[in-house]
């Protein structure tokens, strides 16, 4: 696994709940974090000592969209250099349409828990 420090930025708590457990179900030794506030999870990034690895965002969230905050991120230098991935349930050719910053991927949320597996395997 490349990635040790994982950031899970999502308002929905049960979304949160399955993608915790399919990263703990990949390896027990990710730290897997989570914000579900968009505004906050901004400041934390700033202001955390260690970053993460890699980012996931939710696109549909109150406040700031996954779009809108991975674009303040670009801005934020220390941040740069992080992965992020757009994780909705939006589909390929909605994502198309939007105006990802900074070389986002774009995943789409997978339908159930073993596609989730799937999915992160590959990424992580």
């Amino acid at each position: 696994m490349l990635y040790k420090k994982i950031l899970l930025i999502d308002d929905d708590s049960d979304d949160t709940d399955v993608f915790l457990e399919a990263v703990n179900s990949l390896d027990k030794n990710i730290n897997c974090l989570v914000q579900n506030n968009p505004v906050q999870a901004l400041e934390y990034l700033k202001n955390l000592e260690i970053l993460p690895d890699l980012i996931f965002v939710d696109f549909n969230m109150p406040v700031l969209n996954g779009n809108e905050l991975i674009g303040r991120m670009s801005k934020v230098v220390r941040l740069q250099d992080i992965p992020v991935i757009l994780y909705s349930s939006y589909s390929e050719t909605a994502a198309e349409r939007l105006s990802i910053i900074n070389d986002s991927q774009y995943i789409t949320k997978p339908s159930n828990f073993n596609e989730l597996v799937a999915v992160l395997k590959e990424i992580l």
